[in-house]
């Protein structure tokens, strides 16, 4: 007895334990939640500082609590690009604004055509006789082509900059399937269609390798002609034909060497940085850092500057990120949830629908889904318009049919227009440890496909029968849009992946233009004059838990490195997790997919990926103790 009253005692210890910690924790979210929304009265008189440490993205993703909590890894902190672009105009007009301040030291990237969307932004702060100044440790090209429009840029001396340009290995995979004796059954159309090649090739065919040449240099001309641009004095040329020249002029110092060629403006630390922007703005009396300075964050200065919403609602769709079956998403296009806000918006008198494109493609299914639900909202008879981001292929091209006009970028990736699907099997790996299939069949179909016995010659047609009367499906679909004959699409097709300037000579693409041209074609169609409208983005807004982890994320994030090594050491992490995305593709349940491969990761893509953090329950555990 005496045993099992000291068992009782401690079960009750931990149950009255357990209690007291979730009640702190139930306390501690609450001031959290009550405290994380940022209000107009946190705007101040001096800076506005975007503190970009994350990547760039069309469509913010949502955080999964539960996961974070469990994980030991922190994901990328996001910002999104229109956001971005409002904060910079509105700050243009205000008074309370004297200059504006990009923290660029953690800064993961964004795809040219939201950082060129970005960089005019600046330039129209610029032009409103504001000082726009960025600060880094180490400059890679996404931060270089922001800080080509800054008026100031500046790098820490222990820095530097990095200009690689687009491109780089891709992996195959077909030796290692062959030594382990994967039988890797590809069912494809599109001659260039390169996304099943890393399972069956040990190196790019020459129709990949001259369709990424092509498409690589094309956005190369565009960044390089951008940054000439914005930045005349750089020495874009001498640092793309001969950077090593340039860093051992500099005795290896990578700052100066940026400086000699023109990249940056001045070599300094933060505190520095800081002391200059006090020299714009004045110091801030409430603070007795050196070099502090008033400035307004991101967060609260969007609160201070809401979107316009008078006049009529012009709908807006976001397909961002790869397409996927279900309800995946934001920051993932789930087919059944983006379907369903279209399908819950007819009931809404939208003068107009835009669909924002950003997407490789993915699923052929989820594509189709979100299709029929465009064509649903153009049976009404409203205007629908097409606005491609950075990426809008395959699967993003095929959810671009249904348009009256499709808007791109030179930099935009667009067409893709091809199928594939993948299905691995282990008759021969299972054979090599001994083990075989027998058993009975009533049809050439009888217990197919089997994973250990293989694919009959049967099903094998079967499949492919079926990817090829999809692609014809897919050609059919943009025929038909763009007033071709299939055989017009098909020479264009085959999976082949055009720049945005291209795709509009070949008539994928109507017109050069981003979100904002896209809504007002859709307003003009809709007999709307200026300041009689104004665009609804559809789907739930962020919760306060998202905006309590994200200032965590925050956190977490500005204790990583930054310097050039720690860039060069976020490229390894992205590449180990594109290989991991790659064997997912080959053993995963995905169905046929519409999804271009040969696409090139924005950096966004690449750093979207957990990185290294202290661990959550930890966190909580070391808060409880505090």
């Amino acid at each position: 007895m005496h045993f099992a009253g000291k068992v009782w005692r401690l079960l009750v210890g931990i149950k009255d334990g357990l209690v007291l910690i979730l009640v702190l924790l139930f306390f501690w979210a609450l001031f959290a939640v009550l405290t994380a929304r940022p209000t107009p009265a946190e705007v101040r008189e001096g800076a506005l500082l975007l503190e970009l440490d994350g990547a760039v993205v069309e469509e913010r993703s949502e955080i999964d609590t539960l996961q974070l909590l469990l994980a030991s890894e922190a994901p990328v902190g996001e910002y999104q690009a229109r956001d971005l672009v409002r904060a910079l105009d509105s700050a243009a007009k205000d008074g309370r604004i004297k200059a504006v301040v990009l923290d660029l030291d953690r800064f993961l990237g964004g795809g040219q055509v939201h950082l060129q969307e970005i960089g005019a932004a600046m330039d129209r702060v610029r032009a409103a006789k504001k000082p726009v100044l960025t600060y880094a440790t180490a400059y890679a090209d996404d931060g270089l082509m922001l800080a080509a429009h800054a008026s100031e840029v500046w790098v820490n001396p222990l820095g530097g900059a990095v200009v690689a340009g687009p491109g780089g290995e891709t992996q195959f995979y077909a030796g290692l399937l062959d030594r382990l004796k994967v039988n890797t059954h590809v069912f494809k159309v599109g001659t260039y269609k390169s996304a099943v090649e890393p399972y069956t090739r040990e190196s790019f065919s020459p129709e990949a390798r001259e369709n990424a040449a092509a498409l690589y240099g094309a956005l190369w001309e565009e960044w390089q002609a951008n940054v000439r641009q914005a930045r005349p004095s750089a020495r874009i040329a001498e640092v793309v034909a001969n950077p090593v020249a340039l860093v051992e002029n500099a005795q290896g110092d990578l700052a100066t060497a940026a400086l000699n060629a023109g990249l940056v403006d001045k070599l300094g630390s933060k505190t520095a940085f800081n002391q200059r922007v006090v020299q714009l703005v004045g110091a801030d009396e409430w603070s007795q850092l050196p070099g502090a300075y008033p400035a307004t964050d991101l967060d609260p200065w969007l609160q201070a500057n809401p979107a316009p919403a008078t006049g009529r609602e012009i709908g807006v769709i976001t397909v961002a990120g790869p397409i996927v079956d279900g309800e995946a998403g934001p920051g993932t296009a789930g087919g059944t949830r983006i379907a369903d806000l279209l399908d819950e918006a007819l009931a809404r008198d939208f003068a107009a629908l835009v669909v924002r494109v950003d997407s490789p493609g993915g699923s052929v299914l989820a594509s189709e889904e979100i299709r029929d639900a465009i064509l649903r909202h153009k049976a009404k008879g409203i205007p629908v318009a097409v606005s491609m981001a950075n990426v809008a292929a395959s699967g993003g091209y095929w959810v671009s049919t249904p348009a009256d006009r499709i808007f791109a970028e030179p930099e935009t990736i667009t067409g893709s227009i091809g199928i594939f699907a993948v299905l691995p099997t282990f008759e021969n790996t299972a054979a090599s440890i001994g083990v075989t299939s027998d058993g009975v069949r009533t049809s050439p179909l009888s217990g197919q496909p089997d994973l250990i016995a293989g694919l009959t010659p049967e099903v094998e047609s079967i499949l492919q029968a079926s990817i090829e009367n999809g692609y014809r499906d897919f050609v059919t679909r943009v025929a038909q849009a763009r007033r071709m004959t299939p055989e017009q699409v098909d020479r264009v097709a085959q999976g082949r992946v055009w720049d945005g300037g291209t795709a509009r000579q070949l008539g994928l693409v109507d017109q050069y233009g981003g979100m904002d041209e896209a809504l007002a074609w859709a307003a003009g169609r809709a007999k709307l004059g200026e300041g009689d409208w104004h665009p609804v983005y559809l789907g739930r807004a962020p919760s306060a838990t998202d905006a309590v982890l994200r200032q965590w994320l925050t956190d977490e994030n500005r204790a990583q490195g930054s310097d050039v090594f720690a860039l060069f050491a976020r490229r390894n992490q992205a590449q180990l997790a594109r290989i991991g995305a790659d064997l997912e593709r080959l053993l995963g349940t995905s169905g046929a997919q519409a999804y271009c491969l040969a696409c090139p990761v924005p950096a966004s893509a690449q750093s979207a990926m957990p990185q290294p953090a202290t661990g959550w329950l930890a966190r909580i555990a070391a808060l409880l103790g505090a």
